[in-house]
């Protein structure tokens, strides 16, 4: 494990829209999942070799010394940029210290993964609940194992990640699931979109937010496309996406405004959130003081 150098890892927020978290926190730089469609290999991020985990080096001290100086405790996101829940994290806990220093300190978590180990700390989640919210946030881009296991070969196949929501759901915790990016060509039918609101509702899963699309720029642009064409041969993805998006940053699925409609329906039909308003309002209830500040 390398490990760099870093002088503050909990930072504020813009704003609180997203998951009603104040906070971010980010441990490790970079990944092994693999995904191919990862936005964090851009250039604007100036992460060299993005697919090697790093850790911050004395985080823990870092993260305690950084929670001290809040004046409001809030939720704390992390998971933006690289997974907590990389394979490192099994021996080196740093994701599980941090969680118990939120805990100690009474700042709730929402953290975004694809990785069952997020199943080790449902203690410390617990713990956490008790006080501020505990958001599981579990990213399913597709219900289809085999096309999981070509896209995301360094995650858990889509059917664990179900089973994984559906264990933290029982446990008592708010969790449900990010289906972003949805791959225009490969992931949006609806057929897919409504596989995965049937398995989430099936899961216990509170909430799934969706994004009908990906995103594409430099660096990450070029990976994709590359990969497309190794992965998928014959099929002449790579030249699709460059005849429809050419340099776009957003690339909407074509078929995104059907599928919207499809997939709120049956999100209203099987009583799951879906707008980032009614999530984070359902993630504040029954936090007095959390709610009080939201509204």
């Amino acid at each position: 494990m390398e490990y760099i150098p870093a002088k503050t890892i909990v930072t504020r927020t813009k704003s609180t829209q997203w998951f009603g978290a104040s906070y971010n926190m980010n441990i490790y730089r970079g990944c092994c999942h693999g995904c191919i469609y990862c936005d964090s290999r851009s250039e604007c991020y100036g992460i060299q070799e993005f697919d090697r985990v790093c850790a911050k080096e004395n985080a823990l001290n870092i993260i305690r010394n950084d929670l001290r100086r809040k004046v409001k405790p809030g939720i704390v996101s992390t998971g933006a940029m690289s997974d907590p829940y990389n394979p490192f994290e099994r021996e080196l806990e740093l994701t599980r210290h941090a969680l118990e220093l939120l805990s100690a300190y009474g700042f709730g978590a929402a953290i975004a993964t694809k990785s069952e180990l997020i199943l080790r700390d449902i203690d410390v989640l617990q713990e956490i609940a008790q006080q501020k919210p505990a958001v599981c946030k579990i990213t399913i881009t597709t219900c289809d194992d085999a096309l999981s296991q070509r896209i995301e070969p360094g995650a858990p196949v889509s059917s664990r990640r179900f089973q994984v929501v559906e264990e933290l759901a029982h446990a008592g915790l708010f969790a449900g699931i990010l289906l972003m990016p949805v791959l225009p060509f490969l992931e949006d039918t609806q057929e897919n979109i409504l596989g995965i609101v049937e398995r989430a509702a099936e899961a216990g899963a509170k909430f799934i937010y969706p994004a009908f699309g990906m995103t594409l720029r430099q660096n990450q642009r070029e990976y994709y496309l590359q990969k497309l064409e190794e992965l998928f041969p014959g099929q002449g993805l790579a030249a699709r996406y460059q005849r429809r998006y050419g340099t776009s940053y957003e690339c909407a699925s074509p078929q995104a405004g059907k599928l919207w409609k499809v997939f709120s329906q049956a999100c209203d039909k099987a009583g799951i959130l879906y707008q980032m308003f009614d999530i984070v309002k359902a993630i504040h209830l029954g936090y007095e003081e959390e709610q009080l500040a939201f509204f």
